[in-house]
């Protein structure tokens, strides 16, 4: 067991190596003071896409990520891939810290803004579950929502490819093109680098997962 200290240790669990950076930056700007390690298994996206579905292997394997990151004296975790919902449901059950799915944050704070809400994710997965997540989110709150999930299409294997530049641009064209919306959100961790070129280009708020995640966990270790 660690020493007590007063620095918090948040364990960040990573399906795709491109979320490492963006949830790094939001903690940097947010929350210095924590202590963020990284949990990498990048066969989980894979294995995702090949399956298309959240089998019972693949929720076993998030709970042996998660017991793995409360044995490492894990204050809270956070997962940084938005195609698991349900997995990550079944792994934090029976936990006393906080685990945090990479997205729920984010929907808690649209709920605020306004029911309208456009979801875009480069990773097509991402889709269905974040859909799913976000009225069950709405549904606690008793509010009733208007969810519409949109693929950004060869967005991921642009940023894959190292084109960064056209990764932003198909994500900010894509958000360009959701009309009568109260609020976007880009569920990728990786497309949070692109949230101020979408910004510019949209009327309504624009909403990252990092950030939001970040608030969140603070907040909660604080109490």
């Amino acid at each position: 067991m660690r020493e007590a200290k007063e620095s918090k240790r948040i364990v960040l669990i990573h399906a795709l190596s491109a979320s490492i950076a963006p949830i790094q930056a939001a903690f940097a700007q947010a929350w210095p003071a924590a202590e963020a390690v990284n949990l990498m298994d990048d066969s989980l996206s894979v294995d995702r896409a090949r399956d298309g579905c959240l089998s019972a292997h693949m929720t076993a394997r998030f709970k042996t990520l998660t017991d793995y990151a409360v044995g490492n004296d894990a204050d809270a975790v956070l997962f940084t891939c938005s195609a698991f919902h349900e997995a990550i449901d079944a792994a934090r059950a029976d936990l006393s810290i906080p685990v945090l799915t990479p997205d729920e944050a984010m929907m808690e704070r649209a709920l605020e803004i306004g029911g309208r809400i456009r979801m875009l994710a480069t990773f097509e997965p991402t889709l269905a579950t974040a859909t799913q997540a976000m009225h069950v989110i709405a549904a606690r709150a008793g509010k009733v929502v208007d969810v519409q999930a949109v693929h950004v299409v060869n967005a991921l294997a642009a940023l894959q490819a190292g084109d960064s530049a056209r990764h932003e641009r198909l994500i900010v064209s894509c958000a360009a093109q959701q009309t009568d919306c109260d609020v976007i959100l880009l569920a990728q961790f990786s497309m949070s680098s692109a949230a101020a070129a979408v910004q510019a280009a949209v009327a309504c708020p624009v909403l990252t997962s990092p950030a939001t995640a970040v608030a969140k966990l603070k907040t909660l270790l604080a109490q």
